[in-house]
């Protein structure tokens, strides 16, 4: 399906700032995105955006040899025209073509790329006159053609080359169909405006009645916002267990947590046999209280430098045996508890369960998390697919294929999609293009560790530019931070000091939770009604009429399902 942001070549969005309407003629943002490998590459997005003869179907024109490799231009028996980069020696013989970029514009690339045998990873890559800088890569195929989608920025204007690498030096890349697409920041804003206002926000019409049902007009009304339809959190530990402080400057802001530690296999079973989950126990007791949703972090972890000595020392039968033990224990103890499980965790990057267990150990676990709750979502957890367009082991086809593998395991089971989203320096419309790739899967998408590195207002800046992308996009449906607070410091991102005074990335998630918790106020019409904008969430609607001695209470659920018309009467 088409969405509505995808139909139209232009739309007019209006942005309110000081009073003053300012009105963007922005190009619509192309979410869309295949991970099918196709017989025919597709149109270029945007027609090409900046690149000339992005189909090549003027030869060569505007194109060029980067390296030394030699470049031809080829048509299919259909008729569809490519360039070829053959007799290549190294990774980034070529094509390539110039192009001239600004600082202060934001880029989306895509292309459809080929090899001429077996499978590569190829990457887009761009020269600057600062460096190299990776935009995205995909593991292209031969007899088909890949499409590759990532993104860019450069921190100087000028002129840039771009052009394509493999890991492997001896097969022909193929490349059609390129697209280099830039934004302003007004114009990227306006997608994130346009995107929050579709899919997180929704229309309600209200009419106040009095007691015999009529309606009644000149009623003062407040909308008051009780609890965020967009899960939104951060990680704790047992710290929070002892700190007044902490307890309240958590549980006054954040619908969903995980816990960093307390609930992973060495920390409930750090002797062979003797299990102790008391303090996961108290921390899930004290969430519970305070109506926070958990993440289940993790039944196992497939970095095999994560794992106990004594789960080392055991011979591949003990292993299976001490794995079906923990996975029946947390899974059974926490089950209709936690909403999610992590459940073999960086599953992209490591394999010491199917070194082990054999190639299916992940798959079984899957299958068996499912069969104790099957009520509880299964995410596939891991890093680098959202941050690091350079990571060959992690890029969002790599993802994907391992995401499917085990998919098809557990084919009733409820899956998501976990990026752990820890980042240095992002790269916005790169994390853009992967969540419309990983939005292809048709699951829920959660940022589950994000964090970023940095130190105050430069921290602030990248935190902030990452959590309006993440909320704003279509397909994420949960961000949770790993931000978890000790008196000896965080991860990589503190959020207040140890007196729980925000630090400026603390202010910075303050300011992002008060924009997306929407209210309203004011006086119903002559016929009792009134219409809000308001975010998904849990309102509390409270009335007040002269004709009535105390003020009437209701409550409202706003969501993509619920209905937009309520009808409230007035109790005298």
């Amino acid at each position: 399906m088409t969405a509505p942001w995808q139909k139209a070549a232009f739309f007019l969005f209006v942005l309110i700032l000081g009073g003053q309407a300012i009105f963007v003629n922005s190009v619509p943002y192309d979410y869309s995105a295949t991970t099918e490998c196709l017989a025919e590459p597709l149109k270029p997005q945007y027609g090409g955006g900046i690149i000339v003869n992005p189909e090549f179907e003027k030869s060569l024109d505007g194109w060029t040899s980067f390296g030394y490799a030699n470049v031809a231009h080829k048509v299919s028996k259909s008729g569809n025209r490519f360039s070829v980069a053959h007799d290549r020696s190294v990774p980034h013989h070529s094509v390539s073509q110039k192009v001239h970029l600004e600082k202060d514009k934001l880029y989306t690339l895509s292309a459809w790329l080929q090899v001429d045998k077996g499978t590569a990873d190829v990457r887009a890559v761009v020269k600057t006159p600062n460096g190299f800088i990776a935009a995205g890569a995909i593991e292209a195929k031969a007899s088909c053609w890949s499409m590759l989608k990532g993104g860019l920025t450069v921190n100087i204007s000028g002129p840039a080359e771009l052009y394509f690498e493999s890991n492997n030096s001896t097969s022909e890349i193929w490349v059609d169909s390129v697209s280099l697409q830039p934004f302003t920041l007004d114009e990227w804003r306006s997608h994130h405006n346009s995107t929050i206002n579709q899919v997180r926000k929704k229309m309600v019409s209200v009419t106040a009645l009095d007691a015999k049902g009529k309606p009644l007009g000149g009623a003062k009304f407040t909308v008051y916002p009780i609890r965020p339809g967009f899960p939104f959190g951060t990680a704790i530990n047992q710290g929070i267990l002892w700190n007044p402080e902490y307890q309240k400057w958590f549980a006054n802001r954040f619908t969903v947590t995980t816990f960093e530690n307390e609930m992973k296999w060495y920390s409930t079973e750090q002797t062979r046999g003797h299990e102790d989950y008391s303090v996961a126990d108290a921390m899930l007791a004290f969430v519970q209280k305070h109506g926070v949703h958990v993440r289940g972090h993790n039944v196992f972890w497939n970095d095999p430098n994560t794992q106990m000595n004594w789960v080392k020392w055991l011979n591949n039968w003990e292993l299976q045996q001490a794995a079906t033990r923990r996975l029946n224990s947390v899974v059974s103890r926490y089950k209709n508890q936690v909403i999610a499980w992590d459940v073999n965790n960086e599953n992209v990057h490591f394999n010491f369960f199917e070194s082990r267990l054999g190639q299916d150990a992940s798959k079984i676990f899957y299958q068996e998390v499912h069969r104790i709750d099957s009520n509880v979502v299964l995410f596939l957890n891991d890093y680098n697919t959202l941050e690091e367009p350079g990571d060959w082991n992690a890029t969002p086809d790599k993802y994907l294929k391992r995401f499917h593998q085990i998919r098809a395991g557990v084919p009733n089971a409820k899956m998501a999609i976990g990026l752990e989203s820890h980042f240095n320096v992002p790269n916005i419309p790169y994390m853009r293009s992967v969540l419309d790739q990983m939005a292809s899967a048709g699951v829920p998408i959660w940022l589950t560790e994000l964090d970023v590195a940095g130190t105050d207002p430069i921290q602030a800046n990248y935190l902030e530019q990452i959590l309006r992308e993440g909320y704003s996009h279509p397909a994420v449906q949960g961000i949770v931070m790993w931000a978890s607070w000790t008196p000896n410091g965080c991860y990589r991102m503190c959020l207040t000091n140890n007196l729980f005074q925000n630090f400026p990335v603390g202010h910075t998630v303050d300011s992002l939770i008060r924009e997306w918790n929407t209210h309203s106020h004011g006086t119903t019409a002559k016929d009792g009604s009134f219409q809000v904008h308001l975010s998904h969430g849990e309102y509390e609607v409270r009335f007040e009429h002269p004709s009535v001695n105390s003020s009437s209470v209701h409550k409202i659920k706003v969501d993509a399902g619920s209905h937009h018309e309520h009808k409230l009467q007035i109790q005298h």
